[in-house]
């Protein structure tokens, strides 16, 4: 039983999970972003949603990261790095999500 929890949390899984939502995320925004560059008037919404995706996906990165960091600075400092722009594409998101929103 122990062997089978240990293999399911093992670093090889974990690094197959993150690339998935790296290609996922990844296919999921470049549409989206070709959509609202074609017709912005009609896909304004889809620029909060954009902003929302792109700092999900570096806030896993910044938290993947940071659990593999262990001991080394660097590494941490990249994954604290990570997690600010996380946060400071949030803030982009709740503006451009309020300024629609005050628009419409």
């Amino acid at each position: 039983m122990r062997y089978r929890q240990a293999r399911r949390n093992s670093p090889r899984n974990t690094s197959l999970i993150l690339d998935w939502v790296h290609i996922i995320t990844g296919a999921l925004v470049v549409i989206m972003a070709v959509a609202a560059f074609v017709d912005p008037e009609d896909n304004m919404i889809l620029f909060p949603v954009i902003f929302f995706l792109a700092s999900a996906l570096n806030m896993v990165n910044g938290v993947y990261r940071y659990q593999q960091s262990g001991r080394d600075k660097r590494k941490k400092a990249s994954a604290m790095g990570l997690i600010v722009i996380a946060v400071f594409l949030l803030v982009v998101m709740v503006v451009s999500a309020f300024s629609i929103w005050r628009r419409g």
